[in-house]
């Protein structure tokens, strides 16, 4: 009787300790709980293998994956300049093992328009990877050696330069459109699928300028024989990397900055415990000296931003699509 005895209680013990794991495990995903991915990791980019967004990111999944311990598998789904591969990212399993990748302000450009797929709630931030400055590019070859030049060129011949984009009101569109409506002329912008076939355009000849992102052009414009010429960027003081280039606002035109960040991003509904790990385990990733030599040497600045900080700045940058961006395309 008293072995029953013990035996019943040893058995009500292991059951309230269960119960007790069971729920402390609930409780622990509720408040964002330990959590490691057990499998490979898909990155969503909506661009096409090459082109300066995938060249960001596979080298960021590339670094992290022994801080990860799983392969960082990057799914390029280009087209209709972006919306393929965040409207695939926007109903993606929130599970951890799907992320996405966002050029920023193009994601917002986008998120506003009208039938959207997808918009700013679609997805859950997770960290700012890199900072671009544009810039606007000729070919080394052009007869325009200054911004000056190009802007007074285009000014007397309204409509008649083209400018390569990487997709209609994509974010090198809008950065020709800060340029033209600031220096007041016009000009014909021809859409391409992504920044590296606008600056093939403009390489063979098919247009007279670009506006693009330091990073997209830097291989292009160094060396000894150097294929593309950086006329002005989108800076309020000159780059330490082009200090003989002058800022747009020097010249009188657009005088602030304009560039891109591009960042980590979730599906919606991504628990918080995974979104820590992650925001957490890219910190890690991101500070780490192999990681800084590898995006020095591809021309990259890094800007690490956690969630928080990344989520402020999509707000900033939806205000900033509704406010300028939206303006920029009405005549």
């Amino acid at each position: 009787m008293k072995m029953k005895r013990l035996l019943a209680a040893s058995a009500l013990c292991a059951m309230t300790l269960a119960l007790a794991a069971c729920g402390g495990k609930k409780e622990a995903a509720k408040s964002g709980g330990a959590w490691k991915p057990e499998k490979d990791i898909h990155v969503i980019v909506a661009y096409k293998a090459g082109s300066g967004t995938d060249t960001g990111a596979r080298i960021l999944c590339k670094d992290a994956e022994k801080h990860i311990g799983k392969t960082l598998i990057v799914d390029n789904k280009p087209g209709a300049d972006g919306k393929i591969g965040w409207t695939e990212l926007s109903k993606a399993k929130p599970d951890g093992y799907t992320i996405g990748y966002i050029n920023l302000p193009t994601y917002t450009t986008l998120a506003l328009q009208k039938g959207s797929a997808f918009n700013e709630k679609s997805i859950v931030p997770i960290a700012n990877h890199l900072k671009e400055t544009s810039v606007v590019v000729v070919r080394a070859d052009s007869k325009w050696k200054t911004l000056k030049d190009l802007v007074a060129d285009a000014q007397q011949n309204p409509g008649k330069l083209k400018a390569s984009t990487n997709g209609v009101q994509a974010s090198n569109h809008t950065a020709a459109q800060l340029l033209a409506k600031s220096a007041k002329f016009e000009y014909n912008a021809v859409p391409y699928g992504g920044t590296a076939d606008q600056l093939l355009a403009l390489r063979q000849g098919e247009v007279d300028f670009s506006c693009a992102k330091v990073g997209d052009v830097g291989p292009l414009i160094g060396g000894a024989s150097p294929v593309l010429r950086v006329l002005g960027v989108y800076s309020e003081k000159r780059l330490d990397n082009l200090k003989d280039v002058p800022t747009l606002g020097e010249l009188g035109y657009y005088n602030k900055w304009y560039g891109t960040a591009r960042a980590l991003v979730a599906p919606k509904g991504t628990p918080d415990n995974i979104i820590n790990y992650y925001v957490n385990i890219f910190k890690i990733v991101m500070t780490d000296e192999q990681t800084i030599r590898d995006h020095k040497n591809a021309g990259l600045t890094m800007d690490y931003l956690d969630n928080k900080q990344l989520g402020e700045l999509i707000s900033q940058q939806l205000e900033f699509c509704r406010d300028v961006v939206s303006k920029l395309y009405t005549k």
